[in-house]
């Protein structure tokens, strides 16, 4: 982004309103906590990291940068906690944060289910092309765009082997890699795809009549169930930190161009980033199968 020096910055609440206005928090699912987490509405905001977790080495590199602001797709308190105490692990990024003047904010459920969303960034990422729908649509949305996942085409049918080895190389890298379950010979051209934890939607990927699902944590038993059934779509696993990181480029895009909508020539004060910082729980895997 170009930087003028003749504007002033937006304030935390202009930025955030702007994001609302593509991400609102009224999609969210109701168990979830998205929204400004920490930071001060009135506060002005120049730099702004995106990244999929609010975890330490983000913050490191939050900091490290100047930031004033970190976007990220996981909320740092979903489950409710009794203290953030600097001696716990979530007190210690929320101690660091208020003490550097960095704001936090999330995007989760409501940038999943979004049209663009996180599954739409992902379906791209691994080839997915074509006019995309939801796998397991919003039923409030009576456009029918949104919901949770995405199924498209490929712009040419692959064996599945061949599928998993473009999905991997249009995702960052981590330990686990792309795992598979299905014949690798199989031919592959209509794809489901779930950022993040999708196993609740295996079924709806079989009903959908799709060749493949990918999507992030599946457990052994429903997936081994799964295939074992026939008619059954093949199963494509990536990390949870992958399959949500595509999102980030995109966001950030969208929040620029809210943001020139919303705060007019403020926006060109406003540098973003992509946290390249992987943040896989896993950081190494041993033996092969």
């Amino acid at each position: 982004m170009l930087v003028s020096t003749e504007n002033p910055h937006p304030r935390l609440s202009d930025v955030t309103a702007a994001f609302e206005s593509v991400y609102p928090t009224a999609w969210a699912a109701s168990w979830d906590a998205v929204g400004l987490a920490c930071g001060d509405p009135e506060q002005t905001v120049g730099k702004i990291l995106f990244a999929v977790d609010p975890v330490e080495a983000v913050v490191d590199e939050a900091l490290l940068w100047g930031a004033d602001l970190i976007i990220t797709h996981h909320p740092l308190m979903l489950r409710g906690v009794h203290s953030v105490a600097a001696d716990t692990p979530k007190g210690r990024i929320v101690h660091r944060l208020i003490r550097s003047g960095t704001a936090l904010y999330t995007a989760h459920t409501n940038a999943d289910t979004a049209a663009p969303g996180v599954s739409d960034a992902l379906a791209r990422a691994v080839g997915v092309s074509g006019p995309l729908r939801p796998l397991d649509p919003d039923p409030t949305d009576p456009e029918g765009r949104r919901g949770i996942g995405r199924i498209g085409v490929l712009e040419q049918p692959l064996v599945l082997h061949d599928f998993a080895d473009q999905a991997a190389r249009g995702l960052p890298a981590t330990a686990g890699g792309v795992r598979v379950a299905g014949d690798p010979g199989r031919l592959v051209t209509t794809v489901a795809v779930s950022g993040g934890s999708g196993d609740s939607l295996l079924g709806a990927a079989r009903a959908a009549g799709v060749d493949a699902y990918l999507t992030s944590d599946l457990r052994h038993h429903p997936a081994s169930e799964f295939v074992e059934e026939s008619g059954s779509p093949a199963l494509l696993d990536t990390a949870h930190f992958a399959s949500e990181w595509p999102w980030l480029t995109d966001g950030s895009a969208r929040l620029a161009d809210a943001l020139a909508r919303e705060a007019g020539s403020w926006a060109a004060n406003v540098e973003m980033r992509v946290s390249t910082t992987v943040t896989d729980a896993w950081a190494q895997a041993f033996g092969r199968g």
